[in-house]
């Protein structure tokens, strides 16, 4: 029997742990190639300190060609332009490439156009991607230098789902303005889809609201909740009730659409260009194609007054490829498919940095109804973010993906 090839499209968190899950779980005996437009991994919950200088590029980033060289993983930097699940192949930017198994982790686009004004070239920054993240920086410094810098406004519009980084951004700018001794001259003015502080885009968790009620209250942080934004004008916000925000510095997050390769195929993509797919993370349409990390469809199970996405980065990025990775093992020995995770049903785990604070949250599912779920606020929270960056960093960069 000829040995079988899987195609991964990404090589990020879900791209490189599949690819690596796949490679070890069947020892070897297949064929797994990756193909990136990028050849750099990013460890994306750091960019929330890239702005204030904390960390820069070489910090939170490392080339994969070497790890994928090291565990028989072909690798080929180069764009994938267009995917035929029919004739199972996918054409890039270097040649085409085959498979017997696909799997797309090709992340996200930042959806600039919900709000005009907003990203780069515009009047609010983001910090969703590494160059955003630079650029927030260069604003950053701006804002400091001046005599009058004006006040501040950090947000997520609607549709968002990355709230985390958010909140993460919000403590981080009311710490830094402290170190500055800007803190009593900058009113500071957190602006979110959220139907309530602590909405996270996971439904909440107990006690959550007047937990983040007393972080804001601590902090002199005015928050603005339930809304939706229309426009971001030069040192103002518009939101969509008419309502406008004056500032000196905006960090706003936007929502994320797939990857335009993915929403071209209409057979396997919904109307934001990412995979509809089953728990065992095959696509709906093909049993031999699968979608994990941001590019895989999660459906939101709840109705907001202001559209409220999902956060998918990260751990659940992670137990994605591992079931994808699983399932196509099994599929490799002539196996069914038997690994099941409905996102809804992955732990959420993840720790909220705060400058030199922070919550540690933890709950037995991403999304309701629970049984279990908890915020642990404190300083230890700082510590062990720092702690996890480096451990994450080794981990994947030498690929040791079965790790916790």
């Amino acid at each position: 029997m000829s040995r079988k090839k899987v195609l991964v499209l990404g090589g990020n968190f879900a791209g490189l742990t599949a690819a690596l899950t796949v490679k070890h779980g069947l020892h070897g005996d297949v064929d797994v190639t990756v193909v990136s437009s990028s050849d750099d991994f990013l460890f994306t919950p750091s960019l929330i300190w890239v702005p204030f200088g904390k960390r820069i590029r070489r910090d939170i980033t490392f080339k994969v060609g070497p790890t994928f060289e090291e565990h028989q993983v072909d690798f080929v930097h180069a764009e994938a332009t267009a995917i035929d699940p029919v004739a199972r192949r996918v054409e890039t930017a270097a040649g085409p490439q085959d498979y017997n198994y696909l799997v797309v982790a090709t992340g996200y686009r930042n959806r600039f156009d919900v709000i005009p004004g907003l990203g780069q070239g515009g009047n609010a920054h983001t910090i969703t991607t590494m160059e955003d993240a630079l650029h927030a920086g260069e604003g950053w410094r701006r804002f400091i230098d001046r005599d009058e810098p004006g006040d501040i406004v950090i947000g997520a519009t609607q549709g968002a789902g990355c709230f985390g980084a958010a909140y993460e951004f919000l403590f981080n700018t009311s710490y830094q303005l402290k170190k500055a001794g800007l803190k009593d001259k900058v009113k500071l003015t957190y602006v979110s889809a959220e139907p309530f502080l602590g909405h996270f885009g996971i439904g909440g968790l107990p006690h959550g609201e007047s937990l983040l009620g007393m972080f804001l209250k601590k902090e002199k942080i005015h928050a603005v909740l339930d809304t939706a934004m229309d426009h971001v004008d030069e040192g103002r916000l518009v939101l969509a009730d008419g309502r406008t925000i004056d500032f000196g510095y905006a960090m706003i997050v936007p929502p994320f659409s797939g990857q335009e390769v993915v929403r071209k195929v209409e057979a396997i993509s919904d109307d934001n260009g990412f995979v509809k797919v089953r728990d065992t993370y095959q696509s709906e349409a093909y049993d031999d194609l699968y979608a994990v990390g941001v590019a895989a469809a999660v459906e939101v199970p709840w109705t907001t007054a202001t559209p409220v996405g999902i956060p998918k980065t990260g751990f659940p990025s992670e137990q994605q490829a591992h079931t994808a990775a699983v399932n196509i093992a099994a599929q490799v020995r002539g196996e069914e498919p038997a690994a099941h995770k409905a996102f809804g049903d992955i732990p959420a785990v993840c720790v909220m940095d705060a400058g030199n604070n922070g919550v540690i949250i933890l709950a037995d599912k991403m999304l309701p109804p629970r049984k279990h779920g908890v915020l642990i606020p404190g300083p230890q929270s700082h510590v062990m973010k720092l702690g996890f960056e480096r451990y994450f960093l080794w981990k994947m960069k030498h690929g040791q993906v079965r790790l916790p």
